[in-house]
């Protein structure tokens, strides 16, 4: 099955800049540019959610009415119908949209009548307003006078952000429609430019789609023929604005009916950022998500330290855990490195009661690894299948004994390890390094058990025509499927970028070898020209007895040189033997 076409990249590209130009024109003497994203980020999810709600509005306000008539009037109540009315899991019940707002004027009455339509959104809408903070800004657009301005950029007729076609300037024909994949692309797109002209880390909540369409292929083919008319769950811990479970649950849902099955998908996602969050949320609302709830977020839902879904067990998970990044702060919120307790963490594993799964908090990649196999379920005939994205850290960092290694020793004797991929540089826009798709399953194919694959995809890409931050390549079609077809190899022929090995050939012990030091020693003319002066007379009156033959044995030396220095009646302290003998002594290169 061919993974889903990525979108017209002139048609995103130019809704973008349309969107970024709107941040330069009317922001620039009231924001510094690193706050344009405080107001075009909230201003693009409420335009979106208003372009999809436009044309139910009059069907809702009518229930509205009905609903208030027979004294049912809080949101609560009315929402169930409200929904319903809107055809969406979301509604607004004010009088207003943009376009009615847009001939409210200027100044309070226009503040006024603007927070009143957001105060009608339902209140899964607010939580997302209030993930923005977006009500913080709209007092200070007011006095600058550009409230006005700013609804009307977005209503211009030149760029359309609904997912149904709208009517082009002058009559020329239509504007195409914008369905939630190109909207998600859009907001990721914006998300990159505020970062970068910032100098904050563009990208890091955000993976190119040609990556995630890889990932859902390496996730599902393996499994396409076991794939059933039933439901199936999808998680990701830091699933960022969103785009991976999109992308996967389109994946699947084309590979389900491609062998004429039918699946529902249940979405759970887990983001840190604001931000980000609020943008996902938004994005499941959109696609009329039954389970938007599952997507949680915010500064003080991290998943390593405030794990959402400590109870769940997943079919299919997938992420892009940030990597090279401390996870100190979650670390002492769990107790510190000696006071962990949480059963992600801390295991039972080849006779060892307290199995510690934690790495340096100066990366915590691995970590989110390990939280999604403590998700694997293991009641399925699938099983749980999981596809993550790392550096070369995960692969190498850490000694035997460390955390990444006991880590990485689990995995391994577990034989949870599919394939390993590495993918081209500079794939991703926030860096160049070398990354890796790596790919788990706790209910391995027959063929794959007792083996892991390794990859190498890194020369198969396309030059982009233009840098996306610093990614400056794309894996096209044919990409992926050479990097699939070498996966799906049943005779697992090796190839010189295809190798097999067992589990056990990525172990090792680290071992101290412990030996006396191997000295020479000789009381040479040079040794003696080297000493201070007030020991030469006492290492020469030694040298007249022991004379300058070398020593295999310094402890004899040591014996010899005290006895000479007793017969010469000479007395030195502790610390003048100690220079003599140092000075006397050399390593033995040959004894290393």
């Amino acid at each position: 099955m061919p993974p889903t076409p990525p979108h017209d990249p002139s048609q995103i590209k130019w809704i973008s800049d349309f969107i970024w130009g709107i941040a330069d024109d009317r922001l620039r003497d009231v924001y510094v540019r690193g706050k344009y994203r405080d107001v075009i980020l909230p201003m693009t999810v409420l335009r979106r959610l208003d372009a999809v709600l436009e044309p139910t509005k009059a069907k809702v306000l009518e229930h509205k009415a009905q609903l208030d008539a027979r004294g049912i009037t809080s949101p609560s109540q009315q929402g169930p119908v409200l929904c319903q009315a809107a055809g969406q899991a979301f509604w607004n019940r004010s009088p207003f949209t943009m376009r009615a707002l847009a001939a409210s004027g200027q100044g309070q009455r226009l503040q006024a009548d603007f927070e009143a339509w957001l105060d009608g959104f339902s209140p899964n809408v607010q939580e997302i307003l209030g993930k923005f903070e977006f009500h913080r800004q709209i007092a200070k657009l007011t006095a600058a006078g550009i409230l006005g301005g700013l609804i009307a950029d977005f209503l211009d007729p030149k760029i359309n952000l609904a997912p149904h076609p709208a009517p082009a300037p002058n009559g020329r024909g239509e504007l195409p429609a914008l369905d939630n994949h190109g909207m998600g692309t859009v907001f990721e797109e914006l998300i990159r430019r505020f970062s970068e002209d910032n100098n904050e880390e563009a990208g890091e909540h955000f993976t190119p789609r040609d990556v995630v369409r890889l990932m859902a292929q390496l996730l599902f083919l393996p499994v396409a023929s076991r794939i059933q008319s039933t439901s199936y769950t999808l998680y990701d811990g830091s699933c960022g604005t969103g785009g991976m479970l999109t992308v996967a649950e389109d994946a699947l849902h084309e590979l389900a009916a491609s062998s004429g099955k039918s699946v529902s998908i249940d979405l759970f996602g887990q983001e840190i950022n604001p931000e980000t969050w609020a943008i996902c949320k938004a994005d499941m609302l959109l696609k009329g998500a039954t389970n938007a709830e599952h997507i949680v977020g915010g500064a003080d839902r991290s998943t390593l330290s405030a794990d959402a879904f400590p109870h769940w067990r997943f079919d299919f998970m997938l992420s892009n855990p940030p990597y090279g990044k401390s996870w100190k702060t979650d670390l002492e919120r769990l107790g510190g490195k000696g006071g962990i307790n949480d059963p992600r963490f801390i295991i039972q594993h080849g006779g060892n009661a307290d199995y510690p799964l934690i790495t340096r908090s100066s990366d915590g990649q691995l970590m989110f690894l390990v939280n999604k196999l403590a998700k694997m379920r293991a009641d399925t005939p699938l099983g749980s299948r999981i596809a993550m994205v790392h550096n070369g850290s995960a692969l190498f960092t850490g000694d035997a004994g460390s955390g990444e290694s006991n880590i990485r020793r689990w995995i391994l004797e577990n034989d949870w390890l599919e394939a390993i991929i590495a993918l081209p540089l500079n794939m991703f826009y926030n860096t160049g390094i070398a990354t890796y798709i790596w790919v788990l399953a706790n209910k391995k194919s027959e063929n794959r058990r007792g083996k892991v694959q390794l990859i190498d995809a890194t020369q198969w890409s396309q030059p982009l025509r233009r840098n996306l931050g610093k990614k400056n390549c794309e894996l096209t079609e044919q990409d992926i499927q050479r990097i699939l077809a070498l996966y799906l190899d049943e005779a697992q022929t090796p190839t010189p970028q295809s190798k097999w090995f067992a589990p056990r050939d990525f172990g090792y012990w680290k071992i101290t070898v412990e030996r006396p030091l191997r000295l020479k020693s000789q009381l040479s003319d040079a040794c003696i020209a080297a000493l201070p002066e007030n020991l030469k007379a006492a290492a020469r009156a030694a040298q007249r007895e022991i004379g300058s033959s070398t020593f295999d044995d310094h402890n004899h030396f040591a014996a010899r040189l005290d006895a000479a220095l007793k017969n010469a009646a000479i007395k030195l302290s502790k610390a003048e033997r100690k220079t003599l003998l140092q000075a006397a002594s050399w390593r033995d290169p040959a004894a290393a």
